[in-house]
């Protein structure tokens, strides 16, 4: 993989955000999130490397770049995801000694003060419209280091959503819903200018334990009540088989990840779901030295031409309250809320 470089002027804001803070950027590509983080999410990211099994559902990490005041000043991506600045030899200086919050203020989902940002690919590029949704893990959402203030706030934020009885809540969401769309859903989902309809963060905690099966209706365009068919059933049982995929994992790692997050994400538009499951079907019916004349895709997708439709993905994201801890055991606070979501999923296609 060749070394890729990005200046800060090069880059774009990011629209695909269902959650989480402001300040997500972008290349003009799309290919990649620029997203900023403190040096605790870099450290998980990296150390990630060595837990190959889990690294399989995260996104895959490309590299650091240094949000300085300087606009001209560019970051490096490279395989090892080593960051270096293109213009000099600098070096910044890593630290892993854990960071007290001695002052904390509640950010409110805006930017977060710091000059580092993670490179990440984009989960959702290989869609046409993408759907995304954002589930926050966890009946507990503090680490260790939490000041009491952030303690109490976010305690009083589970109790008072489905974080505290299910483990999870969502944190928000947005359809394509195509040209003919209406907000509907009150206050709580406005249509954007380009066909979706957006949901905050508000919109997630105004359900219960016994009401949340409503939001992942929306999100999966089902009527109240209805048991998937279909193209969306295919689609919510690959998300099944996913989530039981990361919960094999997870109940063989030894970690503490707080505020993490489920990243659903499918394709909106209903003739390129109906393209990528036939593409499927095609690649199953030649053989596999035959496909792409006999190149993989990941061989022949280099150059960004002759990639499949995708149908779906999943990935565990936001890590910047996560550490690995050995002989701790597995993470019951996260598993909680994935077994949570994983009983709701069942529930949508009438296995459960």
């Amino acid at each position: 993989m060749a070394q890729k470089e990005f200046r800060k002027s090069q880059l774009i804001a990011f629209s695909n955000v269902a959650a989480g803070h402001d300040g997500v950027l972008s290349d003009r590509s799309g290919a990649v999130v620029v997203k900023p983080c403190k040096q605790a999410e870099i450290d998980f990211y990296q150390s990630a490397a060595a837990h190959p099994h889990f690294a399989m559902y995260i996104p895959t990490f490309m590299g650091i770049l240094a949000l300085n005041p300087d606009p001209e000043v560019a970051a490096s991506l490279t395989p090892t995801a080593a960051a270096s600045l293109a213009d000099g030899d600098q070096a910044t200086a890593i630290s892993h000694a854990p960071v007290v919050e001695e002052e904390w203020a509640p950010s409110g989902g805006g930017k977060i003060s710091t000059d580092l940002a993670i490179v990440l690919e984009n989960v959702a590029a290989p869609f046409r419209k993408p759907n995304i949704l954002d589930v926050k893990l966890g009946a507990r959402l503090w680490d260790d280091h939490a000041p009491p203030a952030k303690r109490a706030k976010l305690d009083t934020t589970a109790a008072e959503t489905t974080s505290k009885p299910l483990g999870f809540r969502i944190a928000g969401m947005r359809t394509w819903q195509g040209p003919a769309a209406t907000a509907g859903n009150g206050k709580l989902a406005a249509l954007s200018e380009n066909g979706y309809k957006l949901y905050d963060k508000f919109y997630g905690r105004q359900f219960s334990a016994s009401t949340v099966r409503q939001g992942f209706e929306d999100f999966f365009l089902l009527e109240r009540g209805a048991v998937a068919k279909g193209p969306m059933r295919k689609v919510i049982n690959r998300f099944l088989e996913d989530l039981e995929g990361l919960k094999f994992v997870l109940e063989r790692e030894e970690s503490r990840m707080y505020s993490s997050s489920l990243l659903f994400v499918y394709e909106g538009d209903q003739d390129a779901l109906r393209d990528a499951f036939v593409a499927e079907k095609e690649d199953e019916e030649v053989p596999p030295n035959e496909i792409n004349g006999g190149e993989t895709h990941e061989e022949s997708d280099d150059d960004g031409e002759g990639q499949r439709p995708a149908v779906q993905a999943l990935k565990l994201i936001d890590f910047a309250h996560a550490e690995w801890t050995p002989g701790q055991g597995m993470d019951e606070n996260l598993l909680h809320g994935l077994n949570s979501v994983i009983k709701l999923l069942e529930g949508l296609v009438g296995s459960k």
